[in-house]
């Protein structure tokens, strides 16, 4: 089983669901990290407002605050190692990390110019 934990900005609660005006990913994240501990995962979520220790035991975290400030949170690491900054993933993300796939690629984009860009060429 993989190990996962989140390091959240400064929120009101340990989840971020509460108060009037609640970001829509958050309980949607909240319900798939849920999903992830149901899975048999270890699971641990960090509030920089009420777990600051957290951050500073850290060190991975505690040197990229130290370097970029909070712009990077959230962080999501699992098994040691930083997969996600400042997004919240999705389910499919967390999967792919928690099972070793790779994550669904993005398509090429055209350029300004009508051509595309990107190694692999169009689709």
């Amino acid at each position: 089983m993989k190990s996962v934990q989140v390091y959240d900005k400064p929120m009101c609660c340990s989840t971020g669901v509460c108060g009037p005006d609640v970001d829509p990913v958050l309980p949607k994240f909240a319900a798939d990290l849920n999903w992830l501990k149901n899975q048999g995962h270890k699971v641990e979520r960090y509030n920089l407002a009420q777990q600051p220790h957290a951050f500073i035991e850290n060190k991975t975290i505690h040197n990229l605050l130290s370097t970029t400030g909070t712009d990077c949170l959230p962080v999501v690491v699992v098994d040691g190692e930083i997969v996600s900054q400042k997004v919240y993933p999705s389910r499919e993300d967390l999967v792919g990390w928690i099972v070793g796939s790779p994550v669904k690629q993005p398509l090429p984009v055209t350029d300004k110019d009508g051509g595309c860009c990107g190694t692999g060429g169009c689709c």
